[in-house]
């Protein structure tokens, strides 16, 4: 979107007789009810929000204390073109200073202290990996370049797996891949050609997380949190500890419209009756839903029910053909699920061994480790990351907090010879030490560390193989009234497992209905730029001659395209 569609909106007409209902209190819910008061100019008090939990932000979570320790699931990666994301932020003040914005606060951060990995890979209990390139043959990238070309049609419900030569799962740029996205060889092969695409411009930053963006504190306090307090002064409506069971629907020829909510609030059931004026917006399923923690003496217990948002779902769907098939994503939890850990160090040696691998000091306001630090040779192969130092706003400076993940659970550990979900905290931590080469140490750091598991049955069912229909539009033809918003909706060209995702799907979701003469941002478009191109191609190559490139070259010669290849 260009400065030139980048207007003012029109009040709609009737906006001030209109309610919204907003069911989810995660990123989209709040995004959609901020965009419905920016540009659709709906008053904040005509807003409700239905969420189930006591506790808005969905996925965008962080919680806990030093002394009974900090909690988090995950944290979405952030770069630079999520234009949606940083459209909302550009508008919401900062919690520190109501003068500047979430945005600018973001910025000046990431310009004055840019990440970088300073250890990327592990190996062998505690040594660097010097992996410099993608370490790609010329097999790997004719089929990358192919995966590149083809239509998502063409490539239906295939998996990665099913893609890829076997010996590709042995490169630097799949262990770099899987680890940095949380991809694994069974999930969908247009997922993995929708990041490659959506994010070219960072492939040559790879080795390193070059171009990886990070918030001040975890993502609850830098993103929910000012957004929240924002929409709480525009008097939108919180009702926590309210589970929507089923939406009743008008269906008349193509017209859609939802007629009434019912609902389950405080234990007691409420029906809310719509009107076609009004509107309602329903997020899909759940990265999070059913998480369970565990602590350093109990390990975290694997919720198989199908949780409250899925079933939602699932009855939404069987109204209509055009509502999704969710069971594509929720059906297969052991394929969905994996597990991350908290670790709370305080007046730890952790901050010495942090010190070592990446050689950065972890002084207040500096991201540690620069990114994930993936361990290669782990069978659960884990990731640790150290963000900006304090991580939570009431962290004490002696307390260090680390975030750690697991994509295989259900292997056996190398050091502790135990399935990783069966594994208690103090048995986690004592894995990864070993892995980072302090074996010795390992009695000692276990006193001074608070380890909190929390196990995700659903953590990565949106990358589960699925083709056209299996998700729904964002606002399925002929609805008069509803959209759907979230991780499991239809965005053509964009990418799931991201904070933008969700975004995009609330401001597209909010000018459809309304009708809004303003246009959503398109989705950066890097793929289309040859010098975006060029630099991925030398990167896949790894200072290979590129085949035709002495031609090219001489072509270009005294050409102002001469420095392009």
């Amino acid at each position: 979107m260009g400065s030139y569609q980048n207007i003012n909106t029109l009040p709609p007409k009737g906006i001030e007789n209109k309610k919204a209902y907003l069911v989810g209190g995660g990123i989209s819910s709040l995004a959609g009810a901020a965009y419905l008061i920016l540009d659709g100019h709906m008053d904040g008090k005509n807003i409700t929000i239905l969420e189930e939990a006591n506790v808005l932000g969905g996925s965008l979570d962080g919680c806990g204390n030093a002394i009974d320790g900090y909690s988090i699931r995950g944290g979405r990666e952030l770069e630079e073109h999520f234009e949606c994301s940083w459209d909302l932020f550009s508008k919401i003040p900062s919690l520190g200073n109501p003068d500047r914005t979430v945005l600018d606060e973001f910025r000046e951060l990431n310009m004055s202290d840019p990440s970088e990995s300073a250890c990327r890979v592990l190996e062998n209990c505690g040594e660097k990996a010097n992996l410099l390139t993608l370490g790609l043959e010329g097999i790997h990238i004719k089929q990358l370049r192919k995966l590149f070309l083809k239509t998502e049609e063409d490539l239906g419900a295939a998996t990665i797996k099913e893609y890829f030569h076997p010996s590709y799962f042995d490169t630097n740029m799949w262990c770099f891949w899987r680890s940095m996205f949380a991809f694994q060889d069974w999930h969908s092969v247009v997922e993995m050609k929708r990041y490659m695409e959506r994010f070219i411009h960072l492939l040559p930053g790879m080795p390193h997380l070059k171009g990886v963006l990070f918030t001040r504190y975890n993502q609850y306090e830098s993103m929910v949190l000012p957004l929240r307090n924002w929409l709480m002064a525009k008097q939108v409506v919180f009702s926590l500890n309210t589970q929507v069971k089923d939406l009743e629907l008008s269906i008349e020829g193509n017209k859609i419209t939802v007629t009434a909510i019912h609902l389950t609030r405080d234990d007691r059931d409420e029906v809310i009756h719509t009107t076609e004026h009004d509107l309602v917006f329903v997020t899909t399923g759940s990265m999070t839903e059913n998480s369970t923690l565990g602590s350093m003496h109990e390990a975290p217990v694997l919720n198989r029910e199908v949780g409250g948002c899925w079933n939602l779902w699932k009855k939404i769907a069987q109204k209509h053909p055009s509502f999704g098939r969710p069971e594509v994503f929720c059906g297969d939890i052991d394929s969905s699920k994996w597990e991350s850990f908290t670790i709370t160090c305080t007046d730890s040696k952790m901050e010495d061994i942090l010190r070592k691998l990446t050689g950065r000091e972890p002084h207040s306001g500096r991201a540690v480790t620069g990114g994930i630090i993936t361990i290669k040779d782990s069978s659960w192969l884990l990731s640790v990351t150290c963000s900006r130092q304090p991580n939570f706003s009431n962290q004490p400076e002696n307390v260090l907090v680390l975030w750690a993940y697991g994509l295989f659970p259900d292997n056996v550990g190398d050091f502790v010879k135990k399935r990783m979900s069966d594994c208690t905290g103090e048995e986690l931590m004592t894995e990864l030490l070993y892995h980072m080469g302090e074996n010795e140490e390992i009695p000692e750091i276990l006193k001074t560390v608070n380890v909190i598991p929390c196990m995700m049955p659903y953590i990565t069912s949106q990358f589960m193989p699925r083709v056209n229909g299996d998700r729904p539009a964002v606002v399925p033809e002929g609805s008069a009234n509803f959209a759907f918003l979230g991780q499991f909706v239809e965005i053509p060209g964009d990418c799931v497992f991201t904070v933008e995702y969700s975004i995009r799907s609330a401001m597209m979701a909010v000018y459809t209905l309304l009708k809004l003469e303003k246009n959503v941002p398109e989705v950066y478009p890097s793929k289309y730029d040859i010098r975006v191109l060029a630099a991925a191609l030398r990167t896949l190559y790894s200072g290979r001659p590129i085949p035709a490139e002495a031609i090219i070259r001489w072509l270009l010669k005294d050409t102002t395209l001469e420095n392009l290849i």
